[in-house]
């Protein structure tokens, strides 16, 4: 996946948790619990459902890497990279 697809399945993800968000509004660079007002419950909902939807394993340790769009961006396409790799 590109980073773009990337992003469009993390913010089409951020939608289903927060429905009313604006994802033309969301900032790549700031984090996702400040700017959508997310609790805890809505970011385990949000990285639970970006590992369902990519299979990626996110352990409870990588989330301070997922804060923001970009970051949870580079962190799944890190890990589909290795992912696709060994498959290959």
């Amino acid at each position: 996946m590109t980073a773009e697809e990337l992003k469009a399945v993390v913010l089409a993800v951020l939608k289903r948790v927060a429905p009313e968000i604006d994802e033309a509004s969301v900032r790549p660079d700031v984090s996702l619990r400040e700017q959508l007002d997310l609790d805890s419950m809505d970011f385990l909902n949000v990285m639970l459902a970006l590992h369902k939807r990519l299979g990626v394993d996110i352990p409870e340790a990588d989330y301070p890497k997922l804060m923001t769009v970009e970051g949870t961006v580079a962190y799944l396409a890190s890990k589909k990279a290795v992912d696709s790799g060994a498959e290959g």
